[in-house]
Protein backbone atom coordinates (compact mmCIF):
# COMPACT_ATOMS: atom_id res chain seq x y z
CA UNK A 1 0.00 0.00 0.00
CA UNK A 2 2.80 2.43 0.88
CA UNK A 3 4.65 1.54 -2.34
CA UNK A 4 1.61 2.55 -4.38
CA UNK A 5 1.50 5.98 -2.70
CA UNK A 6 5.24 6.46 -3.19
CA UNK A 7 4.86 5.53 -6.85
CA UNK A 8 1.98 8.01 -7.25
CA UNK A 9 4.01 10.78 -5.59
CA UNK A 10 7.02 10.12 -7.82
CA UNK A 11 4.81 10.12 -10.90
CA UNK A 12 3.33 13.47 -9.84
CA UNK A 13 6.81 14.92 -9.33
CA UNK A 14 7.92 13.63 -12.74
CA UNK A 15 4.78 15.05 -14.36
CA UNK A 16 5.42 18.41 -12.64
CA UNK A 17 8.94 18.66 -14.10
CA UNK A 18 7.82 17.57 -17.57
CA UNK A 19 4.86 19.96 -17.62
CA UNK A 20 6.83 22.90 -16.24
CA UNK A 21 9.59 22.28 -18.78
CA UNK A 22 7.02 22.17 -21.55
CA UNK A 23 5.47 25.41 -20.29
CA UNK A 24 8.83 27.19 -20.31
CA UNK A 25 9.65 25.99 -23.82
CA UNK A 26 6.21 27.06 -25.06
CA UNK A 27 6.56 30.49 -23.45
CA UNK A 28 10.03 30.80 -24.96
CA UNK A 29 8.66 30.04 -28.41
CA UNK A 30 5.93 32.63 -28.03
CA UNK A 31 8.44 35.19 -26.72
CA UNK A 32 10.77 34.69 -29.68
CA UNK A 33 7.93 35.41 -32.07
CA UNK A 34 6.28 38.31 -30.19
CA UNK A 35 9.15 40.32 -28.67
CA UNK A 36 10.23 43.42 -30.63
CA UNK A 37 14.03 43.33 -30.76
CA UNK A 38 16.99 40.99 -30.72
CA UNK A 39 17.73 41.50 -27.02
CA UNK A 40 14.32 40.57 -25.69
CA UNK A 41 14.18 37.65 -28.11
CA UNK A 42 17.54 36.43 -26.84
CA UNK A 43 16.23 36.75 -23.30
CA UNK A 44 13.28 34.53 -24.18
CA UNK A 45 15.44 32.09 -26.09
CA UNK A 46 18.01 31.62 -23.33
CA UNK A 47 16.18 31.97 -20.02
CA UNK A 48 12.93 30.17 -20.70
CA UNK A 49 14.32 27.47 -22.93
CA UNK A 50 17.13 26.76 -20.47
CA UNK A 51 14.59 26.23 -17.70
CA UNK A 52 12.42 24.21 -20.09
CA UNK A 53 15.18 21.88 -21.18
CA UNK A 54 16.38 21.47 -17.60
CA UNK A 55 12.85 20.64 -16.43
CA UNK A 56 12.34 18.01 -19.11
CA UNK A 57 15.75 16.46 -18.50
CA UNK A 58 15.16 16.35 -14.74
CA UNK A 59 11.82 14.65 -15.38
CA UNK A 60 13.51 12.11 -17.67
CA UNK A 61 16.24 11.50 -15.10
CA UNK A 62 13.71 10.89 -12.33
CA UNK A 63 11.65 8.61 -14.58
CA UNK A 64 14.67 6.44 -15.39
CA UNK A 65 15.68 6.35 -11.75
CA UNK A 66 12.22 5.41 -10.46
CA UNK A 67 11.22 2.97 -13.18
CA UNK A 68 14.50 1.17 -13.92
CA UNK A 69 16.87 2.30 -11.11
CA UNK A 70 19.17 3.88 -13.70
CA UNK A 71 21.29 6.89 -12.76
CA UNK A 72 22.00 8.56 -16.09
CA UNK A 73 25.18 10.57 -16.00
CA UNK A 74 24.53 11.78 -19.54
CA UNK A 75 21.29 13.46 -18.47
CA UNK A 76 23.01 15.09 -15.50
CA UNK A 77 25.81 16.38 -17.74
CA UNK A 78 23.29 17.66 -20.27
CA UNK A 79 21.51 19.59 -17.50
CA UNK A 80 24.74 21.10 -16.21
CA UNK A 81 26.08 22.07 -19.64
CA UNK A 82 22.75 23.54 -20.71
CA UNK A 83 22.54 25.64 -17.55
CA UNK A 84 26.12 26.84 -18.05
CA UNK A 85 26.34 27.44 -21.79
CA UNK A 86 22.95 28.80 -22.93
CA UNK A 87 22.97 32.01 -20.82
CA UNK A 88 26.62 32.68 -21.65
CA UNK A 89 26.03 32.26 -25.38
CA UNK A 90 22.97 34.53 -25.23
CA UNK A 91 25.00 37.17 -23.43
CA UNK A 92 27.80 36.99 -25.97
CA UNK A 93 25.37 37.21 -28.90
CA UNK A 94 23.72 40.27 -27.36
CA UNK A 95 27.10 41.96 -26.83
CA UNK A 96 28.08 41.24 -30.42
CA UNK A 97 24.76 42.65 -31.64
CA UNK A 98 25.22 45.80 -29.56
CA UNK A 99 28.78 46.31 -30.76
CA UNK A 100 27.60 45.96 -34.36
CA UNK A 101 25.13 48.77 -33.87
CA UNK A 102 21.87 46.93 -33.27
CA UNK A 103 20.00 49.25 -30.94
CA UNK A 104 17.37 48.01 -28.51
CA UNK A 105 13.81 49.22 -28.62
CA UNK A 106 14.05 51.93 -25.96
CA UNK A 107 10.37 52.48 -25.31
CA UNK A 108 10.07 52.73 -21.50
CA UNK A 109 13.72 51.79 -20.90
CA UNK A 110 17.24 53.09 -21.38
CA UNK A 111 20.33 51.67 -23.01
CA UNK A 112 22.58 51.44 -19.96
CA UNK A 113 25.31 49.56 -21.80
CA UNK A 114 25.69 52.40 -24.31
CA UNK A 115 25.84 54.91 -21.44
CA UNK A 116 28.56 52.87 -19.73
CA UNK A 117 30.59 52.67 -22.96
CA UNK A 118 30.31 56.43 -23.45
CA UNK A 119 31.45 57.12 -19.86
CA UNK A 120 34.37 54.75 -20.27
CA UNK A 121 35.55 56.28 -23.55
CA UNK A 122 35.33 59.85 -22.20
CA UNK A 123 37.88 59.22 -19.45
Amino acid sequence: MIEIWINIIFNLIIAFFLLSGTFFILSSSIGIVRFPDVYTRLHAATKASTLGIAGILIGAFLFLYVSDSIVSGKLLLAIVFTLLTAPVSGHMISRAAHRNGVKPVTKNRTDEYEEAIQKHTQH
